[in-house]
């Protein structure tokens, strides 16, 4: 099947080449502008790793529903257990036909956010799965390296400093997210999808999939496409902080799954959301007469709230968002 997102070869932004990394920025900067969507390839994201990590994941959604509840969602916190119908992407419609498994920023018990109670810091809540923390934990640190990597390009492409995303994303709100769509048991709901048609919420999406399919992406011509399974790649894409961070420059897409009838399906997803106190402010150059800035200055944690709260109100697990 041909492949209608670009694949970008992202190697020379880990080599620090300074050549290679110009070209990667402008490939990457015209797919943000275009589709918002695009395969990276190249990354130093050790194959053994996403296998683990997709090994543990099975295993955690193999158990028991009433054994994964020992780890419920959190909502003050991002994290956790959201079980089937937990959550719905698209409120308009029925709840979602997945499961998913929340993991944050790890951060010690002493850390300042972590004694003040701050929005969206809190402790992990870790299953009682071999292996399960160890591999999450890398899996994670790999992704955080590969999500700043790409701000690198991103900050060349915008014409700003090459590190200046770094300040604002050392300590971010990021969240792994292990996600199954069970296969379907029965006719579904109108309108119900295995993730409803959204846009991300942060600045960066890395998703890695299982082969199985269903990701579909909505062209700027409306028309929905597939996203195919492609080896050794993660699908990337745009989330609405970056959108709205670039004055919408760079384009978050609308994207939805659709489960294939009588399987299952498995994919993780790493989240990049900044730093909560991140001045999400129309960064320079981004802004003119002709373009003026659409939006008002927001803290990262503020955004991340907004866009959260209403996937959650369905089923309720969201009620205690906003708390420390």
């Amino acid at each position: 099947m041909a492949v209608s997102i670009p694949i970008i070869d992202v190697s020379p932004l880990a080599a620090r080449d300074t050549a290679g990394t110009e070209r990667v920025a402008s490939e990457i900067g015209a797919a943000c502008w275009e589709t918002g969507f695009f395969y990276v390839a190249g990354h130093d994201v050790p194959n053994e790793l996403m296998q683990a990590a997709f090994e543990r994941s099975a295993a955690f959604f193999a158990q028991e529903d009433q054994k994964k509840r020992e780890v419920i969602y959190d909502a003050s916190s991002n994290r956790g257990y959201v079980p089937m119908k937990g959550e719905a992407l698209d409120p308009s419609k029925p709840a979602d036909l997945k499961k998913a498994f929340n993991i944050g920023l790890e951060l010690p018990a002493d850390d300042p956010e972590m004694v003040e109670g701050a929005m969206f810091r809190a402790a992990n809540l870790w299953p009682d799965t071999a292996g399960f923390r160890d591999t999450m934990l890398a899996y994670f640190s790999a992704c955080h390296d590969l999500g700043r990597a790409l701000h690198r390009a991103f900050a060349i492409d915008l014409g700003l400093e090459t590190g200046f995303f770094e300040d604002k994303l050392d300590r971010p709100m990021a969240v792994l997210r292990l996600l199954h769509y069970p296969a379907a048991e029965g006719p579904s709901e109108a309108g119900q999808l295995g993730a409803g048609e959204h846009t991300d919420y942060g600045c960066v999406t890395l998703l890695a999939t299982d082969g199985v399919g269903g990701l579909e992406v909505r062209t700027r011509a409306g028309e929905w496409i597939a996203a195919p399974h492609v080896p050794g790649t993660f699908v990337c894409n745009i989330g609405d902080c970056l959108m709205r961070w670039t004055n919408d420059i760079y384009v978050s897409t609308p994207h939805r799954v659709v489960s294939p009838s009588g399987r299952e399906r498995f994919s993780i997803a790493f989240f990049l959301d900044p730093n909560p106190d991140a001045d999400i402010s129309c960064l320079p150059g981004c802004a003119s007469a002709q373009r003026p800035a659409r939006y008002a200055p927001i803290r990262g944690d503020e955004f991340l709230l907004s866009r959260l709260s209403p996937a959650y109100e369905k089923s309720g697990l969201g009620a205690t968002a906003g708390g420390g």
